[in-house]
């Protein structure tokens, strides 16, 4: 069954909100997607909503807000929503404020643990809770070694530390290719630990970002109405996301969308399909 063609004039038209992804929708770092900077523009001078909702945990987002001005990108940090922003209320649900906290991530990164509470100890410590911020931002193999160090001595001992991923994306478009990100980190760690203690399953990260329904509903929330469309790049992130949450979903090729969208699954497949934000 063909997906429909839209344009960004038509989702204008038909609903309230507009919510993008960031990563290959408005940007590829370090520039901004051609197109993007005239849709944002032209979103602003309408006075119409719109929200960014993005998995990426590496930035504030007064921080992001700046990184997009300097790319043409006119966006207001209380328009940004971030995964790492849900890290507040899953700390205050699971009882982890005060708790010391290994951060693997940038400083934004460490600060979003602190913003919710956690105490952030150096990654030689011992911890209560690991939180994977992003991929990078730290001396990568000395972390890692020392991380996966203290949770075999700690799973040993018979504690369990918490693990929280607020970015669960394996993958991001970045300049003219692509690189991993912080969800493969985790994923690194998760095989580590499965190989080791093969009777547990419980040894998982938290997964808090897109597709799972937090950032959705903050966005909802913000909204105030749930004529929302969403416009992403990931069919399993923003699709998904969307259509789980009963969200009209739009895919645009200008990031990691597949070229034949027959092989997606249903769970995966737009609503509509958008070649470009531009006109």
């Amino acid at each position: 069954m063909m997906i429909p063609l839209t344009s960004l004039e038509e989702l204008v038209a038909r609903f309230e909100v507009i919510l993008f992804d960031s990563d290959g929708v408005l940007t590829r770092w370090p520039s901004a997607i051609p197109g993007a900077p005239e849709a944002i523009a032209h979103l602003n001078s309408l006075g119409k909503p719109f929200f960014v909702l993005t998995n990426d945990a590496s930035a504030l987002p007064e921080t992001r807000s700046v990184r997009y001005s300097k790319l043409g990108l006119d966006i207001d940090p209380s328009r940004i929503i971030t995964s790492g922003l849900l890290l507040k209320d899953y700390f205050s649900t699971m009882d982890l404020v005060g708790s010391k906290c290994v951060v693997l991530g940038t400083e934004d990164s460490a600060s979003y643990v602190q913003q919710a509470g956690g105490e952030v100890v150096p990654f030689k410590e011992e911890f209560d809770v690991l939180v994977i911020g992003d991929q990078e931002g730290f001396p990568f193999l000395e972390a890692t070694q020392n991380v996966l160090s203290n949770l075999f001595l700690q799973i040993d001992r018979g504690e369990t530390p918490y693990m929280v991923l607020p970015n669960p994306d394996l993958t991001y478009p970045e300049g003219d290719g692509y690189s991993f990100a912080s969800g493969a980190v985790a994923g690194m760690f998760e095989s580590a630990l499965a190989q080791r203690y093969w009777n547990r399953t419980d040894l998982k990260f938290a997964r808090l970002g897109k597709p799972h329904p937090a950032i959705f509903e903050e966005a909802i929330s913000r909204c105030g109405t749930r004529n929302v469309v969403m416009v992403g790049d990931n069919p399993g992130t923003d699709i998904r996301g969307a259509n789980q949450m009963g969200i009209t979903s739009v895919l645009v090729y200008t990031g990691l969308a597949p070229v034949d969208l027959t092989v997606l699954p249903d769970s995966d497949r737009p609503n509509y399909r958008l070649n470009t934000l531009g006109p």
